[in-house]
């Protein structure tokens, strides 16, 4: 009864705290992601006042929080704009890949981390994060930008290329041969293409048994679809936000629209939960020996992500401001990073100090993302690209009679 009476008491104080840093964070115009980042570091381990009886209730928490910010962006779209968007961002996947793995990569090469590291820190370079970018879309009120599809194109690329990638890591730590690594290789492709072949053309079935004329019921049932599919999809090593956006997809019409309505205020209170989570697991003093290799690799690989999104989005037509805003908007790492170096540390077979490297490296681009995320609306930053735009635009020749 007392367990139960802390979890309580902590979980409210947390909750109430986070309800006014993010009305205080919407007053000054910004988004509240960092406060509850650092809302978690000050009460997590190492923390001014650690909440240990309430940590895996926001462990099972921060899971919901970002299958439910992954559903969500899926019902904003449908099937067939997903293989569109898919066939037509497949270039700019590869281009992801090369610009952002690779930093990483060499970088554990450099500090002589050996080549199993490498690929583990490549992974976690390359990877951008799919719940934090989903809430900055969110705050910034760009769900219906024409860069948007772009932005979820590169997304859905790099969560499917994990359901590749995290067998064949996972494979390489436990030092298995190559018959076992390629079977678990072959069972998340299987996986993988079996669900988007139903979220593609079973989908308006699904929809079919969803009744939204009884939103009770509706809430329920789309609630457990997505968890029942994520949980399926992660017991099968591929990503559970794969499998929650693929429900997102299938579901259309009449339902896709009330069941956004009914799940938004649950998105919202388990998004903050995700957020605070990723702090609260996280220890400080860990950090500052790592922090500067940390900053100097966030530096790097933020730039490489502007530059991945401002030549997906050029690549779609967009207008020059849209490519600033993808570009900027796929700079926060998150969730997958902190799987991956996790997967290393719990192998025990790499690097101790790339937990924290990574760690470190994580909280920078997701602190500074999503403020970065902000500049292209800026009156300073529009000014700039009319006088770019003026700069570049030839002059017109003069003629004569």
């Amino acid at each position: 009864m007392h367990e139960t009476t802390t979890l309580l008491v902590e979980v409210g104080a947390l909750l109430l705290l986070l309800g006014l840093l993010g009305r205080l964070s919407r007053r000054f115009g910004v988004s509240p992601i960092p406060l509850y980042l650092l809302a978690g570091l000050g009460f997590g381990h190492g923390g001014l006042l650690p909440l240990n009886a309430s940590e895996e209730f926001f462990a099972v928490g921060a899971e919901i929080g970002v299958i439910l910010l992954l559903v969500m962006l899926g019902l904003e779209y449908s099937a067939n704009e997903l293989v569109g968007n898919l066939r037509s961002a497949a270039p700019a996947g590869l281009i992801d890949a090369v610009l952002n793995a690779l930093p990483g990569f060499a970088f554990a090469l450099l500090l002589g981390w050996g080549w199993v590291a490498a690929v583990v820190l490549g992974g976690i370079t390359w990877i951008s994060s799919s719940g934090v970018i989903a809430k900055v879309l969110g705050d910034l009120g760009r769900v219906g930008n024409r860069e948007t599809p772009v932005i979820l194109s590169v997304l859905v690329i790099e969560d499917l290329a994990m359901a590749l990638y995290l067998p064949l890591v996972t494979a390489l730590l436990a030092g298995v041969g190559l018959a076992k690594g390629g079977i678990a290789l072959g069972i998340a492709v299987l996986t993988v293409v079996v669900v988007l072949v139903v979220a593609i053309r079973y989908g308006h079935l699904i929809s079919s048994a969803l009744s939204a004329k009884d939103p009770e019921a509706l809430l329920l049932g789309v609630l457990g679809l997505t968890l029942l599919v994520a949980g399926v999809a992660a017991k099968l090593q591929v990503s559970a936000a794969v499998g929650a956006f693929l429900v997102g997809i299938a579901l259309s019409g009449p339902v896709a629209h009330h069941a956004t309505q009914l799940l938004s205020p649950l998105r919202d209170l388990f998004a903050a939960v995700f957020f605070v989570f990723f702090g609260l697991v996280t220890d400080p003093r860990d950090m500052p020996p790592v922090l500067l290799p940390a900053l100097a690799l966030a530096v790097v690989t933020m730039g490489t992500k502007l530059l991945t999104g401002y030549l997906a989005a050029r690549r779609a037509g967009i207008a020059e401001p849209g490519r600033w805003r993808a570009g900027f908007a796929l700079m926060p790492r998150g969730e997958f990073s902190i799987v991956i170096a996790g997967l290393a540390v719990a192998a025990g077979t790499v690097e101790p100090r790339l937990a924290a490297l990574a760690t470190a490296y994580v909280l920078i681009t997701v602190v500074t993302g999503p403020m970065l995320a902000r500049l292209p609306d800026m009156g300073w930053f529009k000014v700039w690209l009319r006088r770019r735009a003026t700069i570049r635009r030839p002059e017109p020749v003069p003629t004569t009679d």
